[in-house]
């Protein structure tokens, strides 16, 4: 996503009419219309069934690549910090090239970290090398589900064998246990146990996907990491995908990741949201809170220019595009806040000093935001309404 993507996108949703929230004492149903975006609080597992302590802990997480050629490393993971706890889930948003897929990589082990360390049930299994690594891998307690479920399964193979092959790799019970295995898992995600006789050409968008979703789930994992699990789907599909994911955390206690893009997908079902831009973690916190009033410059921009999001404090681009001319916006200012070069707050301090996560304090539970002017850069948007804004701010103070 580009800045020209962002300010395209962040006018057409100046203009849409936010969706209706559901009502947060009902369960969601499936139904064929996108899920509803508002953040209403999500429903969350009970007290007595989330366990105080993570299930996984990043901390100080580093990660960097080798250019072509030689030279200096480029620096893609700076410092994150993502914590998720047994039947929670947590997405992960930001623009392409992020770091996201790197961050969930990483912790899955198919990525070495330069530094930090990745803790599930506090073992640090960035650590592991050799037969310990793939002793852990065989375990399967961390499972990946892929963008396009279509790729992501053998087309050779039937939905029967890619569910089980892993069970077949690790070599888990017999030939007849690891079918029964895998008629559950297809029982789990929804799907018919006849269907793993079939080819996945054979199967439909959302069956395919739910077929990947019980490979990963036949094997117990204990962590779920969800990479874009429904931009390939049309909306009725994405829509019951979503449902299904929510589901299975709370029957499974399973901790589940979700990398999105779209900022709708993760505002009916994740409790928590870590937002990253430019390998940094610049807000981090309950979802209904960051998407209602975000905290950070970019948070804002990132959500001003989603049209399926809304909230009663939204903002618009135009309030928070950067007036730098084109050469200085495109510039990275070493040292400081990464997002400096694109805020139109930033000042000295932030091309200079990088904020700290809690240089914010922490205004509700473990909302955290990397952001030297949290408390002032909204004073400034006041300036920069466009009539169109101000039309919508005097309407909803008179509502």
């Amino acid at each position: 996503m580009t800045d020209t993507d962002l300010d395209a996108a962040g006018r057409a949703a100046s203009a849409a009419t936010p969706p209706t929230p559901p009502t947060p004492s009902t369960s969601p149903t499936p139904s064929t219309s996108p899920i509803p975006s508002t953040p209403s609080a999500p429903s969350t597992p009970s007290a007595s069934s989330t366990p105080s302590a993570p299930l996984l802990h990043v901390e100080e997480l580093g990660v960097s690549f080798a250019r072509p050629g030689g030279g200096r490393r480029i620096r893609v993971l700076d410092d994150v910090e993502l914590t998720v706890r047994p039947g929670e889930i947590v997405g992960v948003v930001g623009e392409t090239g992020s770091g996201k897929t790197t961050l969930a990589r990483a912790i899955a082990g198919l990525t070495t970290p330069d530094g930090g360390r990745v803790l599930l049930d506090d073992r640090d299994i960035a650590r592991l090398r050799g037969r310990a690594r793939r002793r852990f891998r065989r375990g399967g307690a961390i499972q990946f589900v892929f963008q396009d479920p279509l790729r992501s399964l053998d087309p050779e193979l039937t939905v029967g064998a890619s569910v089980g092959e892993g069970l077949a790799i690790a070599g888990v019970g017999s030939r007849a246990q690891r079918a029964e295995r895998v008629a559950g898992a297809l029982r789990q995600v929804g799907l018919d146990p006849a269907v793993a006789d079939r080819l996945p050409a054979q199967l439909s968008g959302g069956q395919r996907q739910r077929a990947s979703i019980a490979r990963a789930v036949v094997a117990d994992p204990r962590l779920l990491l969800c990479d874009e699990p429904v931009s390939a789907l049309d909306a009725s599909n994405r829509n019951h995908i979503l449902l299904l994911l929510d589901e299975l955390r709370r029957r499974l206690a399973l901790g589940i990741v979700v990398i999105s893009h779209d900022l709708s997908s993760l505002a009916g079902i994740a409790d928590r949201v870590v937002v990253l831009y430019r390998g940094r973690v610049v807000e981090a916190g309950p979802i209904a809170d960051v998407f209602t009033r975000p905290r950070h410059p970019y948070t804002a921009l990132l959500i001003a220019s989603a049209p399926d999001i809304h909230g009663r404090d939204r903002l618009a681009a135009a309030q928070l595009r950067s007036q730098r001319p084109d050469d200085d916006a495109t510039a990275r200012w070493a040292g400081g806040c990464v997002f400096a070069h694109r805020c139109r707050f930033a000042t000295d301090v932030c091309a200079q000093t990088p904020p700290s996560q809690d240089a914010a304090g922490r205004p509700a539970g473990d909302w955290t935001v990397a952001c030297h002017h949290t408390d002032t850069w909204r004073n400034q948007t006041a300036a920069t309404a466009t009539p169109t804004t101000a039309v919508t701010a005097r309407k909803e103070s008179s509502a």
